[in-house]
Order: structure tokens, then sequence, then C-alpha cells
């Protein structure tokens, strides 16, 4: 599987908002330019481990949650992206999903 860099990006994005902190103040705190920042979080660039792990431990998110955008520290933590790519689908294609769903579910 690919990574999505501006999935990414976009992830780091909303962790750093949630911390309330601005690029510039992320920036200095790991000493990197506001430019490249800004170019992460909109996937033009891509971030070495050192780096995410450094901005994962400021914004207090797993590494796994940026790459992947699963948390398993949360029982729902999907739920989030499932409405995601559900709000971005046509009734039709949500009505296939469900029903793909439903039937794995009573497979049970």
């Amino acid at each position: 599987m690919a990574l999505d860099y501006s999935v990414i990006g976009s992830r780091l994005r909303k962790a750093r908002l949630a911390k309330n902190l601005t690029q510039e103040e992320l920036c200095e705190k790991i000493d990197i330019s506001i430019a490249f920042l800004s170019r992460v979080e909109r996937g033009y660039s891509h971030i070495n481990l050192k780096r995410l792990t450094q901005i994962c431990n400021i914004l207090e998110v797993s590494e796994g949650y940026i790459l992947s955008g699963a948390s398993n520290e949360q029982a729902n933590y999907l739920n989030q992206e499932f409405s995601e790519l559900l709000n971005k689908c046509t009734p039709e294609k949500q009505k296939m999903i469900y029903n793909v769903v439903k039937a794995i579910v009573e497979e049970e």
C-alpha cells in the first residue's frame, strides 16, 4: 500500500490545530521551517520518521494514526474514516457498501 502524503499531511494539520498550535509554534519546537511544514501538511513534501516522531510526540498522537488513520487507543477509531469515505460516495454506492457490511456482520 502506497502512502498518501496529502492524507498524512491533513492528519498532521488536524492534530496540530487540535493542540491549538500554529505552524510557527510547532516549527520552533523541532527546528524546521514553516515552509517545509506547510508543504508537508499539503502533501507536497515527504517527512522522515525522525521528524514525524518528533511532531507526534509534541502533538500527542501516534505515528500509526498519522500514517494509517488507525489509532487503536480508541474502540471506535475507524468511525471518522468510514464517515469521510461514505460522504464521498453517491447514495447508490452507500447502499452497496451497507449491504456488503451487513452481509459480513451477519455471517458471524
